[in-house]
């Protein structure tokens, strides 16, 4: 049967005809083609952002709540169809069915969330210090905004980054990863059915190279919210500051996970290998580096290993399967470069490293997809090239610490800061580590991995720039204020 062709969609229609396409593969079995993809153009981009700019009066306009119905439509739309997308992602991007499913279900409760959002836009009325001056202030949007978005979260972080923008009552240009573009397709997909007018939401996949240009060089557009990685995060902020562009990056990440002599042992070592190799360890927020503090640090050590080497690797849509393949052939080079960088700085990995072709726990032949065993180092130190480099795959770093201190200096010792978490029973320690580390997302006796919904997201230094994503913050960087005052 022959693969099914996903078309762009601008200005309330979808775009086929008369383009060239690409393949959207499936990383556990290259023999698969998820589907067929559109390849969108400068030229649609700029269609795209001219249609946005014509829908924006009307939809700024429109009441937050009936803003806010609409957005509860979508996900009453996802949650009817949740058993095929979470399937799609599985497929589209290799996580295994259980993560997809809860990466699915956390997007439906995004679209619910920022639904109620819009009976709470609110602003603030201060007295005045004049006599009969009634003074307030209320949010509005800001225009044209474009959205680009990564691979790893497919559904999510397009799903955090289109409401909140939605509820604001902008209008919106989407920019997939071309990697995994299917998941975003089906939210805008289901914006499109939970009628959301023509040109407030247009996606647009393809070249990130033309088409980043393009998106940043849009005359209508007023901002940009991106995640991704540092170097296409840092050209981003050079070319859209020229244009005096709203910016949003969360990029790279680098995060510790400090484990001391008194915590609950157990527990760190699930709470770790859960971060480090969990979505193949393709989270910007995974644990790749793991400071513990000496007393317990060859025990720590073979505790790991001993768990690592349990995980079942294979096809994500299977049972009992714990780490699906890379991504896509790209990230699996990259797992191998590192593994190899390793070695010529004197490490040598006591588990994994290597690419698997064989028979997978389910019989699948793994020489079909981008399969990669589960890597632990130890012994590393803070000049090798894998404590200090970001690599995106479940490849982790153990190091030592002396004691407290040492572990919070090595841990801080990075250009990133989006994630930490600390393993503890003491609690001064626990306070030391909230007020003193480097990150702008801290856990305590859980994984650096996982977070919620309700809460901003973001990290510190070389990791994000701009306001922070989700919660009530992610109202902040997709609508400002209009401040009145009216004499009476």
């Amino acid at each position: 049967m022959a693969a099914q062709t996903f078309g762009n969609y601008i200005n309330g229609e979808w775009i086929t005809e008369g383009r060239g396409t690409f393949e959207n593969r499936n990383p556990a079995n290259t023999d698969e083609v998820v589907g067929l993809f559109v390849k969108g153009t400068a030229a649609d981009i700029d269609t795209a952002a001219a249609a946005a700019e014509a829908a924006f009066p009307a939809w700024s306009a429109m009441a937050g709540p009936a803003r806010g119905n609409l957005l509860y439509k979508v996900a009453d739309i996802l949650d009817r169809n949740f058993e095929s997308i979470a399937a799609d992602m599985t497929r589209e991007e290799g996580k295994t069915l259980p993560e997809a499913k809860g990466e699915v279900r956390r997007s439906i409760n995004i679209f619910r969330y920022f639904g109620g959002e819009g009976s709470r836009l609110g602003g603030s009325i201060v007295p005045s210090e004049r006599d009969r001056v009634h003074m307030f202030a209320f949010r509005k949007a800001i225009g044209v905004v474009g959205l680009v978005t990564p691979w790893n979260f497919p559904s999510a972080i397009p799903a955090w980054k289109i409401a909140p923008a939605l509820i604001c009552g902008n209008t919106l240009i989407v920019k997939p990863a071309s990697v995994s573009p299917l998941s975003a397709w089906r939210i805008v997909e289901a914006c499109h059915e939970a009628g959301i007018p023509k040109g407030v939401i247009n996606f647009v996949c393809g070249s990130g190279g033309e088409l980043g240009a393009a998106l940043v060089n849009a005359k209508p557009l007023k901002a940009i919210s991106f995640t991704g990685s540092c170097e296409i995060g840092n050209w981003i902020h050079t070319e859209a500051s020229k244009r005096r562009l709203r910016i949003q990056l969360e990029m790279g990440g680098k995060n510790p996970t400090i484990v001391l002599n008194d915590a609950d042992f157990n527990s760190a070592v699930e709470n770790t290998v859960n971060a480090s190799m969990f979505s193949t360890g393709q989270k910007c927020t995974a644990t790749s580096r793991v400071i513990v503090e000496e007393g317990i640090y060859d025990k720590f050590v073979a505790a790991v290993v001993e768990r690592t080497k349990k995980l079942k690797v294979g096809d994500g849509m299977k049972p009992g399967v714990d780490i699906g393949p890379a991504v896509d052939k790209g990230q699996l080079e990259t797992n191998l470069k590192y593994i190899e960088i390793a070695r010529k700085e004197g490490l040598e990995p006591l588990c994994g490293g290597k690419q698997l072709t064989g028979t997978g726990p389910n019989g699948e032949d793994l020489s079909k997809g981008y399969f990669f065993e589960p890597t632990v180092f130890a012994d590393v130190t803070e000049a090798m090239t894998i404590s200090q480099e970001e690599i995106f795959g479940p490849v982790l770093a153990i190091m030592k610490g002396k004691d407290f201190e040492d572990c919070l200096r090595i841990a801080n010792n990075i250009p990133f800061g989006l994630s930490a978490s600390v393993q503890t029973q003491n609690l001064s320690r626990v306070f030391e580590f909230i007020y003193r580390m480097e990150a702008g997302l801290l856990t305590v006796n859980l994984p650096s991995a996982g977070v919620e919904y309700q809460l901003p997201f973001g990290g510190t230094k070389d990791s994000s720039f701009g306001p922070k994503e989700q919660g009530p913050a992610a109202m902040e960087f997709y609508s400002d204020y209009k401040t009145v005052y009216l004499k009476y």
